[in-house]
């Protein structure tokens, strides 16, 4: 009867799409103002002029707002125009341990990308996002932080508290 119960419960709660190839999920404490000023800090940086990147390593912890990403190394790759770096940022590319913290909601993964200019955050390969006590796992996690709404693909896979007694 619990079984059954609980496969009701998933029904009910519209979230039995999450056993599939993809699944759109609600981001709500991931939703974020991308505007903000980002900061990072790293043991080490490395900037090189002709292609307009700076590359932190070594503990890299880069925040914007509530918003935390960690990994053990980012690149930052800066906006061009007429052939010159901007100065403002175009993407951080995070690889090694990367972790994304918003709130109660928290990413792991092996690779991140994240667009600052249209708000979008592409984490890859051995995804695990939880939030509070359910986790959702998957290959490839993308985020609106605009809307606080994403999609998990690549054999996704859920498990959701029902709170019940075992």
């Amino acid at each position: 009867m619990k079984v059954f119960t609980a496969a009701a419960l998933v029904l009910a709660l519209g979230i039995g799409s999450a056993f599939a190839q993809g699944a759109s999920v609600a981001f709500g404490g991931l939703q974020h103002d991308a505007s903000l000023p980002v900061e990072i800090t790293a043991d080490e940086l490395t900037v090189d002029q002709a292609t307009g990147s700076a590359v932190f390593s070594g503990n890299v912890v880069a925040g914007q707002g509530e918003m935390r990403l960690s990994a053990a190394r980012v690149q930052v790759e800066y906006a061009t125009q007429n052939g010159q770096a901007t100065g403002q940022i175009n993407q951080l590319v995070a690889t090694g341990g990367v972790t994304l913290v918003n709130g109660a909601e928290a990413a792991e993964a092996q690779r991140a990308v994240y667009a600052v200019g249209s708000g979008e955050i592409v984490m890859t390969g051995d995804v695990v996002l939880t939030q509070g006590v359910n986790a959702l796992s998957g290959e490839k996690l993308t985020v609106d932080l605009n809307t606080g709404s994403g999609r998990m693909e690549g054999r996704v896979r859920t498990i959701f508290q029902t709170g019940g007694n075992n």
